[in-house]
């Protein structure tokens, strides 16, 4: 296993009463995920200006390719992002590679 990190903070935008829908769908997704051998850690943080907005903010062990390579062809993540036609109006996705930490021990940046 890799000693480098990916960190990946995912916005979504719910349809309008569509919100704890999806929340419901993303919870069922990171038990999932979170028994994966390289899953650290997922936070999930509604954003107080945004109402329908949902942020994931998760932090993997390897890099963005072998993330798309082994984690996101996993079998539960096709029912999962089949269900966010439904759901959501938007996602964008920013890819992080964590070089400071403070407070945390999470990633043993310095």
């Amino acid at each position: 296993m890799s000693n480098q990190l990916v960190q990946l903070n995912i916005r979504f935008k719910a349809k309008p009463g569509k919100k704890e829908e999806f929340r419901k769908e993303l919870f069922s997704l990171i038990e999932e995920m979170s028994s994966e051998k390289a899953f650290i850690s997922a936070i999930v943080s509604d954003d107080l200006d945004q109402p329908d907005d949902l942020i994931i903010y998760e932090t993997w062990q390897g890099t963005r390719d072998s993330w798309l390579a082994e984690e996101f062809t996993k079998p539960y993540r096709k029912n999962y992002e089949g269900t966010l036609t439904d759901l959501i109006v938007d996602r964008s996705v920013s890819w992080l590679e964590p070089k400071g930490e403070w407070g945390s021990h999470i990633t043993n940046a310095r």
